[in-house]
């Protein structure tokens, strides 16, 4: 019996791909805001310490750049952290799937 992956885990053929923070944008359907309250601090903090631990998920925008359907949090923390990239998955999804994803 085999265990099912999550949607957001790296399928066989995919890589971790560093990409420039300012080629990453926010899905037009984002549903929530991001703050720079304490727990986004925190993250920032850990982002320095530690590096990003959970790759983010890109897809290809038609505008250029990526849209970033999973991460969005992690980039704003990687920006207060001082970073220039993210690492990221870069998957091709149709906008069902990003927005369940």
């Amino acid at each position: 019996m085999s265990i099912p992956k999550p949607s957001n885990a790296p399928h066989a053929s995919e890589s971790i791909v560093h990409i420039p923070l300012d080629e990453l944008h926010p899905p037009d359907f984002q549903p929530f805001q991001l703050k720079d309250d304490d727990s986004m601090l925190k993250l920032a903090e850990n982002i320095k310490e530690n590096g990003v631990l959970v790759p983010g998920i890109i897809r290809s925008r038609h505008a250029g750049g990526y849209e970033l359907v999973v991460g969005n949090r992690r980039k704003r923390a990687c920006e207060l952290a001082g970073e220039s990239t993210m690492p990221t998955i870069i998957r091709e999804m149709d906008d069902d799937t990003a927005a369940i994803v």
